[in-house]
């Protein structure tokens, strides 16, 4: 059991901790508002791919149907924010984007999914709480494939001994970001927000590991070039 506190200080965490969560889950758009300065500055989609930016939204828009469902104040006000931004990011894309048909089969299958999700949730499961607990579900799932799907760069680190392809900020945000929200859940003993970011946590030790080893290698290489 998880012992409570009482009064104006457990009030204090609560705040304390919602306020953390929005700072830090935001904190992981740092690399798309890169990607955004750079279509706009360089007028293209040149090294961007689409496909982050479509399944972040549905992520976004799922954990959003989840708060708002919960009525979860923290988990609706930042996913909210983060499906704003990443449609603003979609839109931007379609703009720059010389093949926008491939774009909009993406975007129509994306509305296609998250219209059967909805009719399926609404028509389907009228209990509320069989809705709460197959929404969360889902939600988990699909967070924890987006924490894992960029395990095959990994692979390719470790053969090429190069951490180039890595955003440092990205992880630790990515980090710290996974590492608040599993300690949201758990203070909310909410096993929906808490397991689904322990392999975000994980991914970022790791990569943050990697950066520290071939770093040295990366030195070294370099100090022998200069001799």
């Amino acid at each position: 059991m998880i012992p409570r506190v009482g009064g104006r200080k457990a009030r204090s965490l609560e705040l304390g901790g919602k306020s953390i969560n929005k700072y830090l889950w935001n904190s992981c758009y740092v690399r798309a508002s890169s990607d955004l300065r750079h279509m706009q500055t360089t007028r293209s989609v040149n090294n961007i791919q689409f496909l982050p930016f479509l399944t972040t939204d549905v992520n976004n828009l799922s954990w959003l149907s989840y708060g708002l469902l919960k009525g979860d104040k923290t988990l609706i006000v930042v996913n909210a924010v983060g499906a704003f931004l990443q449609t603003f990011y979609m839109l931007t894309y379609l703009h720059y984007c010389p093949r926008k048909r491939t774009v909009l089969l993406q975007t129509a299958a994306l509305l296609g999914v998250l219209l059967l999700g909805y009719s399926y949730f609404q028509l389907l499961v009228p209990d509320w709480t069989s809705r709460l607990r197959q929404l969360g579900l889902f939600c988990s799932i699909f967070t924890i494939s987006m924490y894992l799907s960029p395990l095959a760069d990994l692979v390719k680190i470790i053969q090429t001994k190069s951490t180039q392809c890595l955003s440092f900020s990205l992880t630790v945000a990515t980090l710290l970001a996974s590492a608040s929200w599993t300690l949201y859940g758990f203070r909310l003993r909410d096993l929906y927000i808490m397991v689904p970011n322990i392999p975000g946590v994980l991914t970022s030790l790791i990569r943050l590991g990697l950066f520290w080893q071939y770093r040295q290698v990366q030195e070294k290489s370099y100090s022998l070039l200069q001799t």
